[in-house]
């Protein structure tokens, strides 16, 4: 059990507290990139602040504060400029910097200006920095820019705190029961087969590297030379989990919107069979996760749908004090000990552990360690590998 200090600095993302500062030195998605393509103008909630995200019509990106310098309208209503955003209410217009560069009817343009963050496009993403400068370079980790991958993106808003989804990233065990006992006993409920063949987890462990945590286990019926155990899951420090193998690598982002809200960004890779044109684009889907009694939707056969179950029954920010971890937390237990570290490196003005500043190691890329092939459990009771982020898709 935690104290209630130590739980509120884990819990709590807002500017000026522990966490949020330290957030606040790493780059975060807030939209993809075909978002703007619908919309080029958004508001945006990012560790507790209310921005507004658009694409003027020069094609610069910007993220600047919610509201208006001049009388407090708010810019989601604004227009796209050549050189800016266009406030509807009087027409003053700002650029990416977010300063004034047209103020209409006015003898002179004031040299007002408004709150602004550093934005970057990657991979089909759009990145904020929301942190001191000089902000350090985004990372290019392998999936964001390997060039034999399609990829798609999955972004659903969760009614919890970002926390709550990462500690289950450095929590092997509940793959045994949540996924498998608990999954295959509704399946069975409802009148389907068994979803997933469940192996005993028999030894689990966690290694740090540069930039996370190695999440490593040891299932019965596997030898320790698997993937799994010699490779196993990188956590990508601090809010990243990344899972599959060479041919369906994915990411899972966990964005914290504010303290029981999280932006969960599922993106996705599929090797691109040999010869076949690549896709241009990278698609997005925004889903809804509740139905209105609210259940889960679909949620009895889909893994990450699991997952999101457990995170938000457990409620908008689980209270620590009254927590218990035992053995099988040790990875949960090591990854708060790394967040409060690095919550004090900030503290003492240096930069926490995966912050990337080096082109040399950015470029072209920052390789993540993956398995050949995936974890035991995504086969099927007919041995056939199901892939756990789109479980239609067999092969």
């Amino acid at each position: 059990m935690l104290t209630k200090e130590d739980h509120e600095r884990l819990a709590q993302t807002g500017p000026g507290t522990p966490m949020g500062e330290l957030l606040r030195r790493y780059w975060h998605p807030i939209a993809a990139s075909a978002d703007l393509d619908t919309d080029p103008v958004r508001p945006v909630r990012l560790l507790s602040e209310n921005l507004i995200l658009y694409r003027d019509k020069a094609g610069k990106i910007g993220l600047i504060a919610e509201r208006c310098a001049h009388r407090g309208i708010s810019l989601a209503y604004g227009i796209p400029q050549q050189n800016g955003l266009r406030c509807a209410y009087h027409g003053w217009t700002y650029n990416e910097q977010g300063q004034v560069v047209d103020m209409p009817f006015e003898p002179a343009c004031l040299p007002l200006k408004i709150t602004a963050y550093p934005v970057e496009a990657l991979g089909g993403l759009i990145f904020a920095y929301l942190g001191p400068q000089p902000a350090p370079l985004l990372p290019h980790y392998d999936l964001y820019v390997r060039d034999d991958l399609d990829r798609n993106v999955e972004i659903v808003e969760l009614p919890c705190n970002w926390l709550q989804c990462m500690d289950n990233s450095v929590d092997p065990v509940h793959f045994e029961h949540l996924h498998g006992h608990y999954g295959n006993y509704v399946m069975k409920r409802v009148g389907n087969p068994p979803m997933l063949t469940t192996a005993r987890h028999l030894k689990i462990e966690f290694d740090v590297f540069e930039h996370g945590i190695i999440k490593r286990r040891l299932v019965e019926g596997e030898s320790e030379d698997c993937d799994d155990w010699q490779i196993g899951h990188p956590i990508l420090f601090p809010n990243i989990l990344s899972v599959g193998d060479v041919r369906r690598p994915n990411y899972q982002i966990r964005v914290p919107i504010d303290d029981t809200h999280t932006l969960h960004v599922r993106y996705q890779g599929i090797l691109r069979q040999e010869g076949a044109t690549p896709r241009t684009d990278v698609p997005v889907k925004r889903l809804s996760v509740f139905e209105e009694n609210g259940a889960i939707k679909g949620w009895a056969d889909d893994i990450p749908a699991q997952d999101m179950l457990a995170w938000v029954a457990q409620g908008p920010v689980i209270d620590r004090t009254a927590e218990h971890l035992v053995t099988s937390d040790r990875g949960v237990a090591l990854y708060h000990k790394l967040l409060f570290d690095n919550m004090e490196t900030v503290q003492r003005g240096d930069d926490p552990m995966a912050v990337v500043r080096d082109h040399a190691k950015n470029e072209p890329m920052i390789q993540i360690p993956r398995e050949r092939r995936g974890y035991r459990a995504f086969f099927t009771v007919d041995g056939e590998y199901r892939d756990p982020v789109r479980p239609g898709m067999r092969g």
